[in-house]
């Protein structure tokens, strides 16, 4: 029978009569993927010209570092504006700014902030534990606009020009996109767009745009290449989904930070609930830009997400890291099932129902859950799970049976799939299978109910939690497309 996924021409490509390169070319060709530059010509980038490109003016610089220290936009010295305003050939050709989470990328978090810092300036960096980016939004671009208010041409331009740069996992990356996002509310456009210096486990989004998977080891180097790319590199766009988790009120939940008490409460009133639906519900919500996962694989990564909290020295890289998850995923039945009488370890069919809207249509329609599926994907990306493609290249021809089109991280459809026990998850990993998939869509509704099932667990771009199961009334969890889409760097 033949696979649905198509097999890349690209693979069956020899290099004919190509010198071996060196074991040292190799090494910097691998420290350069490492910080997602393999598609650079590998020549030196001037600090002295880097920092001229990325520099704001001091006067700048300080102003927004005093707006955001004592949280007001408008509290700027009067010493730190020019008479009349700077002229707009005073911006920097791409001002930047960079977020750094010291506790990514084992102990590199430390040593990366001074050496941004170098190449920069110290006001341009920003540490996470000290400075939030809801914090640099309302207040350090805040402060731009009010300079720029006042008929200063180069905050003007400081302002439109801005890019910005996150040293961090894939969590505080998404972190730093839903804090800008809120701009698109308030019509403050536009929008910076965001680049990544991956320093997280799995690091999907940074390979999605380009960055690469890992914290290279020539990095002294590599960084002053991934900021020159930064500074010139195209735009392009990232749907964002919300999620809203609906319970009942009288159970118990412990969200990840991600999720929120929801203001607005209701479901989608095109699908009817029923009898099904608690009348004293209680709401959460959230955006993820990567999936949202439902099963086994979250339960595992519920496993190590306690692990890390609770003794975070076992937890000090991604090597060790990856150690650690997969054993849990041997423990808790992912790889091997020790009991099939234990509901926890059955497929989610007994548990779930699934709905979903198409593209350009206003109706739900039910989707069956495939049989012996123990861990259910919704994804919108290319990379999940450190750089893995589960949904597949998919051949014209499958795509038109099933009904689905070429996926795509803007074209505001989401690839659902699953997983029937660690086995498979790993041959799809690996990329020798496809995984199974379930549907493509523009809104999906999932519907749990407990019966056996005391709880479930789901995960929302890494970040798991425990969902607790009622046998009286269902929990749904939906997703929708939010209205604006967020901007990314592209290094691809």
């Amino acid at each position: 029978m033949d696979s649905p996924v198509s097999k890349s021409d690209a693979s069956k490509e020899k290099f004919v009569g190509s010198p071996r390169p060196s074991s040292t070319t190799m090494a910097d060709s691998k420290a350069m993927r490492g910080c997602g530059l393999s598609n650079l010509t590998w020549v030196g980038v001037d600090k002295v010209e880097l920092r001229q490109r990325l520099m704001m003016p001091e006067y700048i610089r300080l102003a927004m570092r005093d707006c955001i220290k004592r949280k007001d936009s408008t509290a700027i010295p009067d010493h730190l504006l020019l008479p009349g305003g700077a002229v707009a050939d005073m911006a920097p050709h791409a001002p930047m700014v960079v977020f750094i989470n010291p506790k990514s990328g084992g102990r590199h978090g430390p040593v990366l902030k001074e050496r941004l810092q170098l190449l920069m300036s110290e006001e341009q960096v920003f540490d996470l534990t000290e400075v939030k980016p809801h914090e640099f939004v309302q207040y350090g671009l805040a402060c731009l606009e009010t300079v720029a208010a006042k008929g200063d041409e180069c905050a003007k331009e400081c302002r439109a020009r801005l890019r910005i740069m996150v040293a961090g996992g894939d969590g505080t990356v998404g972190w730093v996109l839903g804090c800008l996002g809120e701009l698109n509310k308030e019509g403050k456009l536009p929008i910076p767009p965001v680049g990544v210096i991956p320093l997280g486990t799995g690091n999907d989004l940074s390979r999605s745009f380009g960055w690469g998977g890992s914290f290279p080891f020539a990095w002294r180097s590599a960084i002053k290449r991934t900021l020159h790319r930064a500074s010139m590199g195209p735009v392009a766009r990232l749907d964002s989904w919300k999620i809203l988790v609906s319970m009942p009120s009288g159970e118990v939940v412990d969200p990840p930070y991600s999720l929120k008490p929801a203001e607005d409460n209701e479901l989608d009133q095109g699908l009817d609930a029923g009898i099904d639906a608690s009348p004293l519900a209680k709401s959460y919500e959230g955006v993820f830009y990567n999936y949202l996962s439902i099963g086994m694989d979250a339960q595992v990564a519920y496993g190590f997400h306690h692990l890390r909290n609770t003794k975070p020295y076992l937890a000090q890289g991604p090597i060790s890291n990856k150690i650690i998850y997969s054993g849990f995923g041997c423990t808790q039945g992912w790889f091997c099932t020790p009991c099939v009488n234990d509901p926890g370890l059955r497929g989610l069919r007994n548990i779930m129902k699934i709905h979903i809207k198409k593209a350009n249509c206003a109706d739900w329609e039910e989707v069956p859950v495939p049989k012996s599926v123990r861990s259910i994907v919704a994804l919108n990306l290319h990379s999940y799970g450190s750089g893995s493609h589960p949904w597949g290249n998919l051949k014209p021809e499958y795509l038109e049976k099933r009904g689905f089109v070429e996926a795509h991280c803007d074209d505001g459809l989401i690839e659902i799939f699953g997983f029937k026990q660690g086995w498979h998850a790993s041959f799809v990993m690996a990329e020798l299978i496809s995984a199974i998939h379930i549907a493509q869509a523009a809104a999906v509704r999932f519907e749990l109910r407990g019966g056996d099932w005391r709880d479930a667990f789901l995960q929302m771009d890494g970040e798991p939690w425990k969902q607790p199961m009622s046998t009286e009334y269902s929990t749904f969890v939906e997703i929708k497309k939010v209205p604006f889409q967020s901007l990314m760097i592209n290094n691809e």
